[in-house]
Formats: structure tokens, sequence, C-alpha cells
């Protein structure tokens, strides 16, 4: 596997247009902000790789403030940055169809379907920057957690299935301030086949 000094971005996992959610907007989401944010993590793997090799800078670690403790902060901020990216877009390009072992999952632990998804989505509309249904190797559970900046919110020991983007830059183009009308379009776009693969990956990880 590449380090990620090597990392190389991932092309979008579908073609066809989306519901709602405009090329232009997608365009901006996948080729400016995810590849910059592929770049920054790269940029700054480099510089922590130099760093450790040559052993300067090391020295005047401080958590006030210091070389490393900033590139530290970036690098959570940027890789996050990329994965979570990469989660939000395979789950896109779907018809919305339910289907898979993940759904049985979800209407086992919510209740229903239907009430899993009122809940995540408004768990959408509560948070800043991202949702996400993770299964969580702890309790080996399905569970919904969410987000205001890349680095923060995130539980250790989780492995995101279904992410969903609610930063401004992810709607308002095509929605303006209407959030609502967005997430409602994400589920219509949404591939459970993709999310289902994960699941079926994940799903026995337990800790």
């Amino acid at each position: 596997m590449p380090s990620q000094t090597q990392y190389e971005p991932k092309p979008l996992p579908f073609a066809k247009d989306l519901i709602g959610i405009s090329k232009k907007t997608l365009e901006i989401h996948h080729d400016k902000l995810y590849l910059g944010y592929v770049k920054k993590m790269k940029e700054i793997a480099e510089q922590i790789k130099e760093m450790i090799e040559s052993g300067k800078g090391l020295e005047t670690a401080n958590q006030t403030y210091s070389q490393l403790r900033a590139l530290k902060d970036g690098e959570t901020f940027a890789t996050n940055g990329v994965y979570l990216h990469e989660h939000y877009f395979n789950v896109l390009g779907g018809t919305g169809e339910p289907k898979g072992s993940l759904v049985d999952s979800i209407a086992e632990k919510f209740g229903s379907l239907e009430k899993f998804v009122a809940a995540f989505s408004a768990s959408g509309m509560a948070m800043r920057g991202w949702v996400v249904l993770a299964w969580d190797t702890h309790i080996g559970r399905l569970k919904i957690y969410g987000a205001d900046a890349h680095n923060q919110g995130g539980v250790w020991g989780c492995i995101p299935i279904i992410v969903l983007d609610v930063y401004e830059h992810a709607y308002f183009i095509d929605f303006g301030s209407d959030r609502a009308a967005y997430i409602a379009d994400f589920w219509k776009n949404f591939n459970w086949g993709a999310a289902n693969t994960v699941f079926e990956k994940v799903k026995t990880i337990t800790l």
C-alpha cells in the first residue's frame, strides 16, 4: 500500500448526473476541495517524514506552539478531509433503492429504515460539517456520529459506512440555504450497493 507521501487522489466513482447536485458543485467539491486536501496531506506527510529522519524540529516540540504541533494538527485535518470526502463520494451515484444486508441491520438497530433516515437526516441538520453512520468496533454495532470539522467529532475505532457532507460548499450553489432539500436529494442519489460493500467488510470487526 502507498504511504501518504505517495497517495493518489481517487476519481469520482460514478459518471451519471445526480438529482439536484450539479456538475458545477461536484467539480468544485472534488476537483478543487478534495484534490487540495490530498495535496496538503502529502505535503504535511513529507515534512513530518523529513523531520523524523533528520531529527530537526523534534527537540523544539511544544504543546502551546511548535512546528511539530502545527504539522500534527494539520495532518489530522487534511487526512480526514481526504478520507471523509472519499467515503461521501463513494455512496453517491445510485438510484436510492434500498437493498442489501446493511438495510436489514439498519432496520434492526433503528426500528426501521425510515426511522434511520429521519435520525441521520436530522443529524445532518444539527451538525456543521459531517454526519457518519459508522461501524463502532468497540461495541460491534452501527452508530451515527457527527462532526463540526474534519478533525473534530470522530471516534477512535469507528469505520465510516455512510458519510454525508453538510458543509455549505456541498449544497449552497444548488440549494442555497435549504440544507433539508439537499439532504433529501442525497438519499435519492444514494448508492446502497456501495455502502453495503463497505458494511460487509467491516461488520465482523470487534475490539
